[in-house]
Order: structure tokens, then C-alpha cells, then sequence
């Protein structure tokens, strides 16, 4: 059964901001954080979350820490454990916490059946096409072709460029264990990585998080409530 508008918790420090507007539409998940030394996107939801954020239409889904364990040593994993994005679809019963809230996080999708997922987070590489793996400035996806969507959400922020250096791209990168992956496989929704580049002050990355978490919700329908 979907969640009632208000803040639950997935674990007992995880904590996921439910949203539901007047107007019908689609649903939408936003998580940032799955690693713990990614920080942009954590920033870039509490302040969204901060300065009132709302789905127009639909639902909206906010995790701005996924890891807090992670998040608090700035370590991709938290100290001792797994890296939980590689720990989709989970297992509730697992010794591990990761496997467990990855469990708890895969029913909840399940059961919210969202038509958008996206994780923010960050490389500290530049994206290059002739540099196998580079990520910076890219909207990941794992599916062929890429969703108009992303291409369309591609298309704004490079209209919108404080330097040439800032310029994004899709990126085809499928990785058959990673949290999007499973989710896109299991409900067929439009699953993406959102990753900034390192290179740009903290600040900076924050705002593109923003601009990209807003756009992504216009591109599905669900929008920001003005």
C-alpha cells in the first residue's frame, strides 16, 4: 500500500518525505546519498525540502539520506560495510543492514509503482566518452534507446550553462546490481543516475542538482507546486 503524505522511516535514521497534490498524476522517487561521500544531492534535497517543495500534480518521494551511516564518515560505504547501491534487490532477512534496507527500499518501490527514479550522485571524473568509466555532468541510463525524457531534460540544462565546462550529456552505463537498475527492470520506470562533476565547487553541484531534480519532475508530469 503506498505511504500517506508525512515522513516515515525506512530505517530507524532513514528518513523518506512523502508529498501528494491536489491533482492527480503520476509518482516520483528522488534519493540521494546511497554513498556516503557523494554529498551534492543530500545538500541539494535538504534545501529543496527546506524551501517547500511540493509535486504539482501526484505524488512525490524524497530520501535525502540513504546511507546515513556512510554519509556521516563521507565514505562511498559506511565504515565496515557494503556498498549499498550494489545491494538491490536486498534480502529482509540478511545479517547485513544494507541488504536490509535495500530490501525495505525495493517493497516500497514496489508498491508505489513510481514512474520516475532518479539517484543523485556525484564522480570525481569528467565525463569523456574515450574514458571508460567516467561519469561527471551525465544523466545515466540503462536502457536502449535513451528515454526522450533524459534527452529532453539534457537539452534544458545545456541551454541553461554558467561555462562551457558545465555541459551535460546522456550516458549509457547499465549495471545489472545497482539500486536503478533493479528498480527499472522490476516496474519499467524511468530510472537515471544523476551525476555532477566533483571538479565544480560544492555549491555549484548543489544548485545543478536543483535545476536537474526539478526539470526530471516536469519531465514526468509531476512537476513543482509554485
Amino acid at each position: 500500500m503506498p505511504l500517506s503524505p508525512g515522513v516515515h522511516l525506512l530505517a530507524p535514521t532513514v528518513a523518506i518525505h512523502v508529498f501528494e497534490a491536489a491533482q492527480a498524476g503520476p509518482t516520483a522517487l528522488i534519493q540521494a546519498g546511497i554513498h556516503g561521500d557523494e554529498v551534492a544531492g543530500v545538500h541539494a534535497l535538504q534545501e529543496l525540502l527546506e524551501a517547500g517543495l511540493r509535486p504539482a500534480r501526484g505524488r512525490l518521494l524524497v530520501v535525502p539520506v540513504m546511507n546515513p551511516a556512510a554519509y556521516r564518515a563521507r565514505q562511498r560505504a559506511a565504515p565496515g560495510g557494503l556498498d549499498l547501491n550494489r545491494c538491490f534487490p536486498g534480502d529482509a532477512a540478511a545479517p547485513e543492514v544494507e541488504r536490509r534496507l535495500a530490501a525495505r527500499f525495493m517493497a516500497l518501490v514496489l508498491d508505489e509503482a513510481p514512474a520516475l527514479v532518479a539517484t543523485l550522485h556525484e564522480s570525481h571524473k569528467r565525463y569523456d566518452p574515450a574514458v571508460n568509466p567516467s561519469f561527471g555532468q551525465t544523466l545515466v541510463y540503462g536502457v536502449k534507446p535513451c528515454p526522450p525524457a533524459l534527452q529532453a531534460v539534457v537539452g534544458r540544462l545545456n541551454e541553461e550553462l554558467a561555462e562551457a565546462n558545465e555541459r551535460w550529456a546522456t550516458h549509457f552505463y547499465p549495471v545489472a546490481t545497482s539500486s536503478t537498475e533493479v528498480i527499472v527492470e522490476a516496474t519499467g520506470a524511468l530510472g537515471t543516475c544523476v551525476e555532477t562533476w566533483m571538479g565544480f565547487p560544492e555549491a555549484r553541484r548543489v544548485a545543478m542538482h536543483r535545476r536537474v531534480v526539478e526539470l526530471l519532475l516536469e519531465a514526468v508530469g509531476v512537476g513543482v507546486a509554485r
